[in-house]
């Protein structure tokens, strides 16, 4: 370790009266610092989730006072999810991720024989990204995209869309739970080859691509929202989905769009998303929903599908290393 004045420790019971300045501070700066969209939980549940083994934090001490600190999760997918790094201040900020990192690194050096560790650095730790990088961490490029409703912009732009595929044989119709198993097997095949396979390992099997459509529809990463997921039919089969969700905030978000590899390049795509956010942007003008936006993410290497988005309206808002470490063997 760099810097013998640093000791890291894993946050345990007896410094949680001490920790919860540093914890309050990350929550003041997370939106601006980090470009968390939802506010990080009040500091009671937080501890309530380390108590609970959900999440796991590595605290940095400076003369036995904390300065920084990293959050990691084992829980929630088939990947280690480090969450966030946070410093307080600029003073010696390498030195002290680099400190934080190694430990996370020892911590977690048996789950890395089995797991990949997924790392998104948003907002400033994307000023580590070169440094990580000796530690074997490889790096996919996402963008993170917008439709906001009250952008008169993106909705003349939306307008111009037709709304519906020529081809008669294909249709577009709501989520019905009927379609797990179709959109179970569209998803694996559509991801298990793509760049998301590389830090979220379950797309890999049909259990793990499972694990993440039952999270979609059960609310376990936002409110599920049915009748604005929309899905693509052949002749009265389905073919595509794309799926929406509400995360809170006011704000909705398409976590996943897939289509059957027959039915790609035929632009049927922008279909899918164009009716879902017809119908979020409907439900706002309409006065049932007080939706702020529809938000999308998409790598910043695929071309094709940033085209696609902006064609139907929404626009790049930043973007972001998502890294991963491979698993170590």
């Amino acid at each position: 370790m760099e810097n013998t004045n640093y000791e890291t420790e894993l946050l345990t019971p007896d410094m949680y009266k001490i920790f919860a300045g540093i914890y309050n501070n990350f929550r003041s700066v997370a939106a601006e610092d980090y470009m968390f969209e939802l506010p990080p939980v009040e500091y009671e549940e937080f501890i309530d989730s380390i108590d609970k083994n959900y999440i796991k934090c590595i605290v940095l001490l400076e003369n036995h006072i904390p300065t920084a600190f990293l959050i990691y999760t084992l829980a929630i997918s088939e990947s280690i999810e480090l969450n966030v790094i946070h410093c307080l201040g600029n003073e010696d900020l390498l030195n002290k991720r680099k400190a934080l990192m190694e430990r996370f690194l020892k911590e977690t050096e048996q789950e890395r024989q089995e797991k990949v560790v997924c790392y998104p650095l948003l907002g400033t730790q994307s000023s580590f990204t070169s440094d990580i990088s000796h530690y074997g961490f490889k790096f996919v490029g996402i963008a993170v995209l917008r439709f906001k409703m009250d952008d008169k912009n993106c909705e003349e732009v939306f307008k111009s869309v037709t709304p519906n595929p020529q081809n008669e044989l294909y249709t577009l119709s709501s989520w019905e739970d009927m379609y797990y198993d179709n959109a179970l097997n569209i998803i694996h095949e559509g991801f298990k080859k793509a760049s998301d396979a590389l830090f979220d390992t379950r797309y890999l099997t049909l259990d793990g691509t499972n694990d993440v459509l039952d999270k979609i529809v059960n609310n376990v990463y936002g409110r599920f929202l049915p009748e604005a997921t929309s899905v693509l039919l052949y002749n009265g089969r389905p073919c595509g989905f794309c799926f929406v969700i509400d995360t809170g905030n006011e704000i909705t978000n398409i976590p996943l769009v897939s289509i059957e590899k027959e039915h790609q390049g035929k632009g049927l795509a922008k279909h899918l998303i164009s009716r879902s956010l017809g119908i979020i942007l409907y439900s706002v003008k309409s006065g049932r929903q007080r939706y702020k936006e529809l938000n999308v993410s998409a790598e910043t290497n695929n071309i094709p599908a940033l085209k696609m988005y902006r064609h139907v309206g929404f626009k790049e808002d930043y973007s972001y290393p998502q890294a991963y470490l491979p698993i170590q063997k």
